[in-house]
């Protein structure tokens, strides 16, 4: 297929979009045309999809990841533990991580999500063992290989054991170690723009690993460099009882002082805050990043979505890490997110189109890409094609529901800027046994210390 010229991807068995019963015409990595029902293409010398067997929805936007957990997936030593014992169990482990390592992590994450639908992808990544200095460039090499859009942060944590952190020694830096490095990765790689692939944020880990002063520093600087911020944030009750002890006020109050309330922030979980602080949220236009597996494994609690969009809070989707979740599907988080909050909120208050928003749009939103996740003229060309031709969809009724309601969980097609970098089920060129030969060697040698 000519990528240079202009593709209808047409007629559609369903579509995420009003008025584009005939399907969309994309070109230059844009959506040019919508195509309603009885009409054809204005634009000339379309190249043709047939998209009869395909479900087409806006590209999955993952607002929250730890890419080199892969490497700990089902880890024993950590299993049916609450979120800081988890941390403890995992932290020496995650201290043996190697560059060589950390590659072939990113690579089995950001495959996994490209095939479950996903386009962009943010992640968090705060670990930085000697020898791993290069972690974002890494992620920005394998990035680039798969043709995924990326928003990588360049986390950190500076509070160890001694100082009453959690992590080890071996795996935090010092202040001036991370802004500097931090104002590097965004120099080096930052793109802006409608079109960009690559863009950096900066992302101390949690108030109970970093320091107040990087917290404020980190701040300052991307502000500086505008540029997002991101961290984890009432999460769990342990971390509310941490800031009063340390802080003297709640996770919110703490963030607020530290001159993080603001637009350019979204927080990973945003489980336990209240009905005052989701209006201080909404008011100031911080969104959350809504992560249901993690959060049903670690039993964490369950964010109060419902709620958090009554009082004008932006909602997204993430899959969070592959040692709390355990895999790497965005679309799987659709149908996971979907059943908790339904089981929350009840039939009434939430459907299948809510879950595929909060993946979409929502997600679009907490990355700061109002171009994406939406299909509509003049956004990005980032689109996940489904086909129900597994026994799982057997005897569907409407298929823009069974992608959700039967569990979906593997695209037919992904496009991304126009291009297609999923095809029948695969991404062309990677070798799918040898990756996962490799990643289960560098996984084991790890874990084995």
């Amino acid at each position: 297929m000519d990528m240079m010229k202009p593709i209808w991807i047409k007629d559609p068995l369903a579509i995420l979009a009003d008025g584009a019963e005939r399907g969309i015409v994309v070109r230059e990595g844009q959506i040019v045309e919508m195509v309603p029902a009885g009409g054809k293409p204005a634009t000339a010398d379309v190249t043709v999809f047939e998209a009869g067997e395909h479900v087409v929805l806006p590209g999955l936007i993952n607002t929250h990841h730890h890419f080199y957990q892969t490497l700990t997936r089902a880890l024993p030593a950590a299993m049916d533990r609450e979120l800081f014992p988890w941390l403890q169990a995992l932290y020496p482990v995650w201290a043996r991580m190697t560059p060589e390592a950390l590659e072939l992590g990113v690579t089995v994450a950001m495959s996994e999500l490209l095939l479950s639908g996903c386009t962009t992808t943010t992640d968090h990544h705060y670990v930085f063992p000697a020898g791993l200095e290069d972690a974002v460039d890494i992620e920005v090499g394998v990035a680039k290989r798969l043709g995924v859009r990326v928003l990588l942060t360049r986390g950190s944590m500076n509070l160890s054991q001694r100082d009453g952190g959690l992590p080890p020694g071996s795996v935090v830096q010092d202040e001036d170690t991370i802004l500097a490095d931090s104002a590097r990765v965004v120099a080096k790689h930052h793109q802006r723009g409608a079109d960009a692939m690559v863009q950096i944020a900066l992302a101390p880990c949690s108030p109970f690993s970093v320091t107040t002063s990087l917290m404020r520093a980190t701040a300052d600087l991307a502000d500086k460099l505008d540029v997002r911020l991101h961290t984890h944030l009432a999460e769990t009750e342990d971390e509310n009882h941490f800031c009063q002890q340390m802080y003297g006020c709640r996770p919110l109050d703490y963030l607020e002082q530290c001159g993080w309330l603001n637009a350019r922030t979204w927080l990973a979980h945003g489980i336990f805050f209240n009905a005052d602080e989701m209006k201080r949220l909404a008011k100031a236009r911080t969104t959350i990043s809504h992560c249901a597996c993690s959060n049903q494994i670690l039993a964490s609690g369950c964010c109060p979505v419902c709620e958090m969009e009554e009082a004008g809070v932006g909602i997204g989707l993430g899959v969070d890490g592959s040692a709390s979740n355990d895999g790497s599907n965005l679309m799987q988080e659709v149908r996971a997110a979907f059943l908790l909050q339904r089981a929350r909120y009840g039939v009434t208050k939430v459907s299948h189109k809510d879950a595929l928003r909060w993946a979409t749009k929502g997600s679009a939103a907490c990355v700061g890409r109002p171009e994406l996740g939406e299909i509509a003229v003049g956004k990005a060309a980032d689109i996940a094609l489904f086909k129900l031709d597994e026994l799982r969809f057997s005897g569907h009724g409407d298929p823009m529901a069974a992608l959700v309601l039967c569990g979906a969980h593997r695209a037919d097609r992904v496009m991304v800027a126009g291009k297609w970098v999923v095809i029948d089920g695969a991404i062309p060129g990677l070798d799918v046994p040898d990756l996962s030969r490799r990643h289960s060697a560098a996984a084991r040698k790890m874990q084995a210390g």
